[in-house]
């Protein structure tokens, strides 16, 4: 039976804590920068004014994540050269990415090989290297994996992790590779050449390197049309090439093309934080033992022109998440009795860098892994009212799915299947972190059947935001928002987090799980 009761979640303090994050004063929460500065030290005040305690370094609220960097100049160059012919890409416009080696300058001079979608998934049976020697090579890929309706051949129509391009790049690196041109598609990446451009044209934060650690040169991205023209140079064309791709008896195909690059990257070392406050349990012998909410503190910072805008300032992505962290941690610090297990409020960093906040912290946790119950995230929320369903992907996963269901029952909600199972976006957002190392963990989302509107209502509007304001200066704050759907989320996060924090035995992922721990 379910112990936890909806909370007092109030829409209006969500809404104050949201307006401030996104407001221009922040610049964008960049990662490293005064306004993700002034944003952590926002929240930390938030957690000591409701009396919630600290729980980073040194009685602090912060825990230290080191980083690194990496901002590639604005006059680095990438050619193609086969047979005499050659062509120039443009920043920004045909190509941009970063020096994952964390150097002042880097140029090289490599032959091209197409490698499919980079993928070796021993599991599937499925291997696009074939044990050819790619050391020093330029390799040329596509993002996403081969499409399937099996859910037991790389999850079916749902994206695995193969399939991110933060895999592509860990992969290329562990051959050996010199770079890597992802060639962008939107089918394939699930987003628009702009949400690229937007995010790689600004500083990258890195996770230090470790002494003769092998990095690429060249984390890169090339448009469609380059691609075409890349291809096009080999004789070949871009819809042969990802039809080949997405065979199981793919080679690697050289190309007969040579890439130069000149990569010009501005290096400097970053003092980033987490933000971290704890409420302790009430019982002797759990409170030792911890329910975690985390949300991502930082978007994009300031970054290139768009309609007079410079600002990305991310009040979907993920003001919404902050504000809901801010006022569960008050909520469940207003608790008159606290649940048995005691809970951590982790607000992260550079989780648009590639979950590196979260991912710090699983590796040198704050509190236990073993002693970590459960983590429920929140990311990105829409402000247009209450939905009927609520999302909660990867949660079916755990030992936690029977009282995920009994909360929905409870506040009247169905639970939605992932809507955009290809997108990916259990692989995208900071529970992964956990789950990569073990622990329950999924992200609450709403649903996309909103009350009062039509019933592609969601549907539309999230093809609206995801092409016109993710990861735009346009993602801002509007005073008309609506943010009953937000209490709705919080509420149901809640409920889940009360219950199992009073359980006697901590969850864990279904036997036979990749995460099982």
């Amino acid at each position: 039976m379910l112990t936890g009761q909806p909370a007092d979640i109030s829409g209006e303090r969500i809404r104050a804590h949201v307006k401030f994050l996104a407001s221009d004063l922040l610049e964008g929460r960049g990662v490293g920068t005064r306004g993700g500065d002034l944003a952590t030290d926002y929240i930390a005040t938030q957690f000591q004014l409701i009396g919630a305690k600290p729980a980073g370094d040194n009685g602090t609220y912060f825990q230290r994540v080191p980083l690194v960097g990496v901002t590639t100049q604005p006059d680095a160059t990438l050619s193609a050269e086969s047979a005499g012919k050659s062509f120039s890409f443009r920043w920004l416009d045909d190509f941009v990415g970063a020096n994952q080696q964390q150097t002042p300058d880097d140029q090289f001079d490599a032959d091209a090989v197409f490698v499919g979608h980079g993928i070796t998934a021993p599991e599937f049976h499925w291997d696009d290297f074939k044990g050819a020697d790619l050391k020093g090579k330029v390799l040329v890929l596509f993002t996403n994996e081969p499409p399937s309706e099996d859910p037991k051949f790389f999850g079916g129509p749902a994206l695995t992790y193969y399939g991110r391009w933060t895999y592509k790049y860990e992969e290329a690196a562990r051959h050996g590779a010199r770079a890597v041109l992802i060639v962008h598609t939107t089918p394939t990446a699930g987003y628009g050449w702009d949400v690229v451009r937007s995010s790689w044209s600004k500083e990258d934060p890195e996770v230090k390197l470790a002494p003769g650690q092998h990095a690429l040169s060249l984390a890169g991205w090339i448009t469609q049309d380059a691609g075409e023209r890349l291809f096009a140079m080999a004789g070949k064309h871009l819809d042969e090439m990802l039809a080949a791709a997405n065979r199981p008896d793919f080679h690697p195909i050289p190309l007969g093309i040579r890439i130069r690059a000149n990569v010009p990257t501005k290096v400097r070392q970053i003092e980033s934080r987490n933000v971290a406050a704890v409420v302790p349990g009430s019982d002797e012998e759990l409170k030792s033992q911890y329910v975690v909410f985390s949300a991502h503190w930082d978007h994009l910072g300031i970054g290139p022109e768009v309609n007079g805008d410079r600002v990305y300032n991310g009040a979907v992505d993920n003001a919404t998440g902050c504000g809901m962290l801010i006022e569960l941690a008050r909520a469940w610090a207003d608790l008159p009795r606290k649940p048995r297990r005691s809970a951590l409020f982790l607000a992260v960093t550079a989780e648009e860098a590639g979950l590196r906040g979260s991912e710090f912290y699983a590796a040198h946790p704050i509190f236990p892994l073993n002693k970590t119950a459960l983590d429920l995230n929140f990311d990105a929320f829409y402000p247009f009212g209450r939905t009927k369903d609520i999302a909660v992907t990867g949660a079916d996963r755990t030992t936690v799915w029977p009282v995920v269901e009994q909360a929905a029952r409870r506040m009247n909600v169905t639970i939605q299947p992932e809507a955009h199972p290809e997108q990916g976006h259990y692989f995208r957002s900071d529970h992964f972190s956990f789950a990569h190392v073990g622990v329950p963990a999924f992200s609450i989302s709403l649903g996309s059947h909103f009350y009062g509107k039509p019933a592609d209502y969601g549907e539309k509007i999230f093809e609206e935001f995801n092409t016109k304001h993710y990861h735009q200066p346009s993602d801002e704050y509007h005073e008309d928002w609506d943010f009953a759907g937000m209490v709705e989320a919080a509420q149901f996060g809640f409920i889940i987090a009360m219950d199992v924090a009073n359980q006697q035995n901590l969850p864990d992922w279904r036997p036979g799980d990749a995460f099982h721990r």
